[in-house]
C-alpha cells in the first residue's frame, strides 16, 4: 500500500508533464536536425539551426526535470517521512502550470517545426530567384566561346546594377568559311528587356543562316520585332560576318556604338548603318564590306563601356580606340580585360550599366 497516495498522484501528474515536454522536445529535435543538415549548404539556415537546437535543449532539460521529480514523488509516496512532503509539495505549483499549459507548449513546438519548414522553402525560392538571372545571363552572354579555326576569340562581360541583363553577344559559324559575330543591347533593365534580348539573339541566328547579307538579316529582324515585340524595347545590334574564303568582312549595325577594326596599323570605326530596331518597321539597313587580312583585330562592345562616367564626362569611343592602339597585339581576352579595368578606373567605382566586350582576331 502507498503510504502517501497524494504524493503518488502528484508523481503521476509530473510523469504526464514529462511526457508532454518530451513530445515537444522530440518534435523540436527533428526540426533541429533537418535545419542543421540544410545549414551545411546554406549560410542563411545557420541562425535557424542554432535557435532550433536551443529550443530543443530547453525542452529536453524540462523533460528530464519533470521525469526526475515524478520518480522522486512516487518513491516518496512509499514512505511516511515528513522530510519528503514539504519540498515535493513545492514542486506541485509548476507541475500544475505545466499540465495547464502543456497543450500550448506542444502546439508551439509544432508551430516552430512548421515555421522552420516554411523558412526552408522560402530560402529555396530565394536561391532560385538569385540563380535564375545568372542562368539567363549565361544564355545571353556565355562565358565559353566556341573554338573557331583561324580565329582568336575573347570576351568580357560584367553585369551592371540592374536585376537582369539586356546585353547579349554571339559567335558562331554560318558555314565552313563564314563566321558571324554579333553584339547587342536592349534598352532598360529587368525581365522584359532580357526576354527581348534572348528573342533577338536567336532570331538573328535564324536570319543569318538564311541571308548572306547582315543588313538583310537586320531588316527581317526589325519587321518581326516591330510586329510582335514591345515598341518600348529599343534594340541596338552590330553584326559582322567574316568570310575566310573571300577574305572579306561585312558589317551592318542597327544604331549600335561604333565597332573598331585594327587593320594596316590603324583603327577603323565601323559605325551604324541604320536606326535602332523597332523605331521604324520599314527601316532600311545597308552593309559595308572591307578586306579581311591576317592579324586584323575586330572589337565590339555595348554602350555600358563607352558611357562609363566620371562626373559629366564619358569614357567614350575615342578612348577605347586609343587603348587598343597602344598594344593591339595582345591576346583577345586580355584586350577586353584592359578595357574593362580602364573604364572602372575612369568611373572610380562599379559600372552602372552592363558591359559586354567581344574581341576577334584573324590569325
Amino acid at each position: 500500500m502507498l503510504a502517501q497516495p497524494w504524493l503518488a498522484a502528484a508523481g503521476v501528474c509530473c510523469a504526464i508533464a514529462a511526457v508532454m515536454w518530451g513530445r515537444a522536445a522530440a518534435r523540436l529535435r527533428r526540426a533541429a536536425r533537418r535545419i542543421e543538415v540544410e545549414a551545411t549548404t546554406s549560410t542563411g539556415s545557420q541562425d535557424a539551426a542554432d535557435l532550433a537546437r536551443s529550443a530543443f535543449e530547453k525542452n529536453a532539460q524540462t523533460f528530464l526535470l519533470y521525469l526526475v521529480i515524478a520518480v522522486g514523488l512516487i518513491v516518496a509516496s512509499l514512505s511516511r517521512s515528513v522530510w519528503f512532503e514539504v519540498p515535493l509539495l513545492a514542486v506541485s505549483v509548476p507541475v500544475v502550470i505545466s499540465l495547464r499549459f502543456a497543450p500550448r507548449f506542444f502546439d508551439e513546438a509544432r508551430l516552430f517545426e512548421n515555421r522552420a519548414m516554411l523558412e526552408r522553402r522560402a530560402e529555396e525560392v530565394l536561391a532560385q530567384e538569385d540563380l535564375a538571372p545568372k542562368r539567363w545571363t549565361e544564355r545571353l552572354a556565355p562565358e565559353e566561346l566556341p573554338q573557331i579555326e583561324g580565329f582568336e576569340l575573347g570576351r568580357v562581360y560584367e553585369p551592371g546594377t540592374g536585376f537582369m541583363a539586356g546585353d547579349f553577344y554571339d559567335v558562331y559559324q554560318t558555314s565552313d568559311t563564314r563566321l558571324a559575330v554579333l553584339i547587342g543591347d536592349v534598352a532598360g533593365h529587368g525581365v522584359e528587356p532580357s526576354i527581348t534580348a534572348f528573342q533577338v539573339k536567336y532570331l538573328l541566328r535564324n536570319f543569318l543562316l538564311q541571308y548572306r547579307d547582315p543588313a538583310q538579316a537586320l531588316e527581317e529582324l526589325n519587321k518581326v520585332l516591330s510586329i510582335s515585340g514591345r515598341p518600348e524595347d529599343l534594340v541596338s545590334v552590330c553584326v559582322v560576318v567574316l568570310d575566310t574564303e573571300a577574305n572579306t568582312l561585312r558589317h551592318a549595325s542597327a544604331g549600335h556604338p561604333a565597332a573598331w577594326l585594327w587593320q594596316d596599323s590603324e583603327m577603323r570605326a565601323l559605325r551604324s548603318t541604320g536606326p535602332l530596331l523597332t523605331l521604324d518597321p520599314f527601316a532600311t539597313y545597308f552593309s559595308r564590306e572591307l578586306p579581311l587580312l591576317q592579324g586584323d583585330l575586330l572589337l565590339l562592345y555595348t554602350d555600358g563601356l563607352a558611357e562609363a562616367r566620371a562626373g559629366g564626362q564619358l569614357f567614350g569611343e575615342d578612348r577605347i580606340a586609343q587603348i587598343v592602339r597602344r598594344d593591339p597585339g595582345q591576346d583577345a581576352n586580355t584586350i577586353g580585360k584592359i578595357l574593362l579595368e580602364a573604364a572602372r578606373d575612369f568611373s572610380s567605382g562599379r559600372l552602372i550599366d552592363d558591359v559586354a566586350i567581344l574581341a576577334v582576331r584573324r590569325v
